[in-house]
């Protein structure tokens, strides 16, 4: 797969298209990241963020920053910076060097609005086994989840079907996760 300098790959809730209007999207995977839910001092809560792991493949979506204007998507990661998705491949993946996080806290929980946004982006993109490979290259699951279902936090937030909820919640269990 061929990928320029003006192409991201997302992660996250940039895998739901319903987030974002992007061109050129298309499925893809990356090596040498996984993903865990960390903070930092420019959220109240709690975020996905790529970090360095030679042995992981993640999945995600690869689109194209229209005219190689990175304004908007910039200001829409502004709690992350810009590194190469994969040496000498072009492409950019948001991240959080380790150094600038921490894991996330009662003070700082997963919003569970957030977390329904993301797999719902995997069960679109991949299915139900994409969605297993997301919790499964994905660190963090212990960390407290507040229910915001009724009354979503999460700006981008999407209306979940029951299927979609239901595997939500099956998935969560299986990780050990706490719902509040």
């Amino acid at each position: 797969m061929t990928m320029n300098h003006n192409m991201f790959f997302g992660y996250g809730s940039l895998v739901n298209r319903a987030t974002q209007d992007y061109p050129g999207v298309k499925r893809a995977t990356v090596s040498g990241w996984r993903r865990a839910w960390r903070h930092t001092g420019a959220r109240k809560v709690a975020f996905l963020t790529a970090v360095p792991c030679p042995n992981t493949r993640i999945d995600g979506l690869l689109a194209e920053v229209p005219e190689g204007d990175w304004t908007a998507l910039d200001a829409r990661e502004w709690a992350y910076i810009r590194a190469p998705a994969e040496p000498g491949r072009g492409a950019q993946i948001y991240h959080i060097p380790a150094d600038l996080h921490a894991a996330p806290s009662q003070t700082h929980p997963i919003l569970l609005s957030y977390l329904d946004v993301v797999v719902q982006g995997y069960l679109n993109e991949f299915g139900e086994t994409g969605v297993a490979r997301f919790f499964a290259t994905t660190d963090g699951w212990e960390a407290p989840i507040i229910n915001d279902r009724t009354a979503p936090q999460y700006p981008r937030a999407q209306q979940l079907s029951p299927d979609e909820t239901a595997l939500v919640d099956a998935m969560l269990s299986d990780v050990g996760a706490t719902v509040t």
